[in-house]
């Protein structure tokens, strides 16, 4: 199982946006320390007009800026807003090939669907969001390997020309979709592209149901996008290591990540209640997403229920103003299995829930809410040392987990 980061440029309210320009240098420091510490993938996501959650409205300017201040460090957008109406295929095709020439071959393109604000911001159509992720899957990969192409739907046309430039990796750097339900998933499988899975405090076992849609995609996979089969599935969620459980307390990590899955409801209009709902029963809260705001529900509702498990009600009384302690904050997401924050040893533990379930790459969210830079810095740092390799593939006998595929046993020419 290999080790990447995903970073939303984040700083938690009431920070209110002050200095951004040392947001983005925390940032660049950070993208350096991984590559030192033996992080493979620097997954760069997109948002707009989200200030109360992401900085990252520009995730290929800032993909360059890492690229251009690494070496090894490989650099994916995870995942472009794919809807036309926010990143047309070619532009997108254009700007992936440009980072795959400057960065020498170290680009990953990852598509995602989106939705809520950014949906309203760009005047997306829902009905037709799915499909388009679909065909944007399809046409990229095209437009990177023939001389000329052309296009021709009822919601996108091209012209016969040939797109320039081609990228550096032959035949095409590795396609992901971002995933948050199980016909995401399949649909990620049946294209033949990796899949890209995040948790939100649902259970590892649920996860694990959502990989298997995948397993179940690719098989089922007769025409893939391109010109690769990525089997590859890479899972987010939040890592935080420290010295010990009481530094990563003090470091606020868990306040952190209560804070993150209550900003996200913001972002993605989704009611409280269903989003809520959702994480009370152990199922993923994105899943719910598209449908949500046509449920007429009130969208701040955060009253407590007897039943609502400890980590909802916590959630919900930050929700309403409450001052929830780090120690609080800490000793409700311990018992989660999907949330690897404290001590090395802690955190190799929950890890290994995540490497039985087929995991190749955890996108470790190291960067979120209000830890300080330098305890991200130092996390990168511990994680390098204790938890690469630790799980490096050679570790592990060839055929013995899906999380000791090696990239080449995962991505098959066609």
């Amino acid at each position: 199982m290999k080790f990447d980061v995903f970073c939303e440029i984040q700083r938690a309210f009431p920070w209110g946006g002050k200095d951004e320009a040392s947001l983005f240098r925390e940032v660049l420091a950070q993208a350096k320390a991984a590559e030192a510490a033996g992080f493979e993938i620097w997954w760069q996501v997109e948002h707009h007009g989200a200030p109360e959650f992401s900085y990252s409205s520009a995730p290929e300017v800032v993909l360059t800026a890492i690229a251009m201040t690494t070496e090894r460090l490989r650099v994916g957008h995870a995942g472009v807003l794919a809807p036309f109406r926010i990143n047309t295929p070619l532009r997108v095709a254009e700007r992936g090939a440009t980072l795959d020439v400057l960065s020498g071959g170290r680009f990953e393109l990852g598509l995602a669907k989106s939705g809520g604000k950014e949906w309203e911001t760009f005047g997306v159509n829902p009905d037709t969001a799915r499909d388009q992720v679909r065909d944007a899957m399809h046409m990229i990969p095209r437009m990177w390997t023939e001389p000329e192409f052309a296009w021709t739907s009822a919601d996108y046309e091209v012209p016969p020309r040939n797109v320039l430039p081609k990228p550096l990796q032959k035949p095409h750097p590795r396609l992901w979709q971002t995933c948050g339900s199980p016909d995401s998933f399949y649909m990620a499988g049946e294209m033949g592209v990796g899949a890209l899975g995040t948790t939100l405090l649902s259970p590892v076992a649920f996860l694990g149901q959502m990989l298997r849609e995948h397993d179940r995609g690719l098989a089922d996979c007769k025409a893939p996008a391109g010109k690769l089969v990525n089997a590859q599935k890479g899972v987010f969620t939040f890592v935080h290591l420290a010295e010990s459980r009481a530094q990563a307390i003090a470091n606020g990590a868990a306040w952190s990540a209560l804070w993150y899955v209550n900003a996200a409801p913001v972002v993605f209009k989704v009611p409280r209640r269903i989003w809520y709902d959702m994480i009370k029963k152990g199922l993923h809260p994105h899943s719910a997403r598209d449908t949500a705001a046509l449920a007429g529900l009130d969208p701040h509702e955060v009253e407590i229920q007897p039943d609502d498990p400890e980590v909802v009600k916590i959630l919900k009384r930050m929700a309403q103003g409450a001052d929830i302690s780090f120690q609080e904050a800490h000793e409700a997401l311990e018992p989660l299995d999907s949330v690897v924050i404290g001590d090395p040893g802690h955190c190799a533990e929950k890890l290994r829930a995540y490497q039985a379930i087929g995991a190749d790459r955890m996108m470790c969210l190291m960067q979120f809410g209000s830890i300080p830079h330098e305890a991200v810095v130092r996390s990168i740092d511990l994680t390098g040392d204790h938890l690469v390799p630790a799980f490096a593939p050679e570790r592990f006998e060839a055929g013995t987990s899906e999380a000791g595929r090696s990239d080449d046993l995962a991505v098959t020419a066609i």
